[in-house]
């Protein structure tokens, strides 16, 4: 496993982390069993995940996580989690919703602190009132020693151009020791501001559900290259119709998905790449693909040439 510093924290945390979101959100959602989860987040230790991902909002993850990180050393793992400050569409009013939802990941996770508190799925509509009415109580609750470090997290899909984190890290750098944002062979577009304003104000970056959907289900990548093709975003002859990127499966890049972990974390600014698969032989497949988080030059040339402009959303 190779470690990358988490911005301004000073973390060394494992490239590849572990999200307990998504569609499996440690397996919620594929029925695994009490036992099978545990073996899940123990195998993401063995293979030297130190930094886990969860939120409030995860169903259950919270509470799992806590149990199967019983007895496990606290200086063996970094926890980072979430709190949503709008519901219904609205800012929540109540600053102290938010102490009460640190209090409760605290007996949920079974920890003392957390190490990366974020706000959860902030839009760009809603992010003056966030910060106004909700970053002072995290400042109260980082003083109190309940937390340690800030975050904010994207909604990408109402998002795809990262202009709530472009407009956080130019108006309030200083608010924010880690971000969390997409970014990917068909996502890039962080690329152009979000993730040099990360690295110009020493900001971590942890980079969630780069491979998610349609690099991993040939059918809906082939559909989504058509559409690309229909609306000219690429020209007609860029990509073959059937398998349009196996042209990257070569070498020691042995899949598609592979590609996609090791173009996620081919870039500087980049400290994490969060996995969230609930089963094994994936978790060890994702974590071998960054073993060596590069890809040949040519390819990831002609990838930000193909898609350097585009958003898989937008």
């Amino acid at each position: 496993m190779q470690y990358r510093t988490l911005g301004r924290t000073g973390l060394e945390v494992s490239l590849m982390s572990y999200g307990s979101g998504g569609p499996s959100r440690l397996g919620q959602g594929t029925g695994l069993t009490d036992a099978e989860q545990e073996a899940l987040v123990r195998r993401c230790l063995d293979l030297g995940v130190n930094l886990i991902d969860s939120s409030a909002n995860y169903g259950d993850s919270e509470e799992i996580l806590g149990r199967c990180l019983d007895g496990v050393p606290r200086d063996a793992f970094y926890m980072a989690t979430k709190w949503s400050p709008h519901a219904d569409g609205r800012v929540k009013e109540d600053p102290e919703d938010l102490v009460r939802s640190v209090d409760s990941s605290l007996r949920r996770l079974r920890i003392d602190v957390i190490d990366v508190m974020q706000f959860h799925g902030v839009t760009p509509n809603i992010y003056d009132e966030v910060v106004e009415r909700h970053h002072p109580t995290m400042r109260r609750l980082q003083e109190s020693g309940k937390i340690r470090f800030v975050g904010i997290t994207e909604m990408f899909f109402q998002d795809p151009d990262h202009s709530m984190l472009t407009r956080a890290l130019t108006e309030h750098p200083g608010h924010w020791d880690t971000v969390m944002l997409k970014y990917g062979i068909l996502n890039q577009y962080a690329a152009k501001e979000t993730l040099p304003l990360a690295a110009q104000h020493d900001v971590g970056v942890m980079n969630m559900a780069s491979v998610r959907v349609k690099l991993t289900r040939p059918d809906q990548l082939e559909e989504l290259m058509r559409e690309w093709r229909d609306r000219e975003l690429i020209s007609a002859d860029a990509l073959t119709e059937a398998n349009p990127l196996d042209w990257l499966v070569s070498g020691a890049v042995d899949s598609v998905v592979s590609a996609g972990y090791r173009f996620a974390a081919d870039h500087p600014a980049i400290s994490t790449v969060i996995t969230g698969t609930s089963r094994i032989p994936n978790l060890e497949t994702n974590n071998a693909a960054l073993d060596d988080p590069t890809l040949p030059a040519a390819d990831k040339r002609r990838l930000q040439e193909l898609f350097g402009d585009l958003a898989e959303g937008a």
